[in-house]
């Protein structure tokens, strides 16, 4: 098997017998993979779970050759970039509800990814402030509230 992470996923897929076309993109985040297939809902499974964890394989693979190695997304026909977009608006609407009551609201809990992106969404906010719990913390939701001035 080559260490092209291209041709490690669509023989990842290839035996899972899904057909398929891959394209590589440099993104911010490094190498994204995006598959394009007939059977894109059984490869998303439910909630994204198929997807992340054929990332987490192939990631494991592509660290099992080169600790070194970079990071790899796998990506469905644009499906993380469109679910990130629906959870940094769901995000925004309910932080508009922060500013007008003043009360902190706790999103549901989510993975490092999602939080990520949702900390991210807020940083340069003047207004609202995000919040997670420590890592070792059995419940991972972010909270949202007024940013103090100082």
């Amino acid at each position: 098997m080559s260490q092209n992470p291209k041709d490690i996923l669509d023989t990842m897929l290839g035996y899972l017998g899904f057909v398929c076309e891959i394209k590589e993109f440099e993104t911010g985040h490094g190498l994204t993979l995006q598959v394009y297939t007939p059977e894109k809902e059984r490869l998303i499974g439910r909630h994204g779970e198929t997807l992340e964890d054929i990332q987490f394989l192939l990631n494991r693979l592509l660290q099992a050759k080169a600790k070194e190695a970079p990071r790899v997304q796998v990506d469905v026909e644009h499906y993380r970039e469109m679910r990130e977009d629906g959870l940094v608006q769901k995000a925004r609407q309910l932080a508009d509800l922060v500013r007008k009551t003043g009360r902190p609201f706790h999103l549901e809990p989510m993975n490092a990814y999602d939080r990520r992106v949702v900390h991210n969404a807020f940083k340069d906010d003047p207004e609202i402030a995000t919040w997670s719990p420590p890592e070792e913390a059995r419940i991972k939701r972010i909270t949202l509230r007024k940013r103090i001035a100082g």
